[in-house]
């Protein structure tokens, strides 16, 4: 049984490492980014339900009235 060539394993992991490196750094570099950046203004809009707009109450079938 013929035993394994590890000997370029190195530099090609090393390489590998290197290209994805180089790939992310340049996906990266593409996107623009502001030069400062200021919050949003934040106006939290209510809007209102109909069951907010009056009291309601839930009645289970048991504590009815019987008939």
């Amino acid at each position: 049984m013929p035993q394994l060539d590890t000997s370029t394993w190195f530099i090609t992991i090393v390489s590998m490492i290197m290209t994805l490196f180089i790939m992310f750094q340049l996906k990266i570099s593409k996107y623009l980014y502001s030069s400062n950046p200021e919050p949003k203004p934040m106006t939290t809009l209510k809007q209102l339900n109909p069951w907010e707009k009056k009291w309601t109450k839930i009645y289970s079938p048991l504590s009815l009235p019987q008939q």
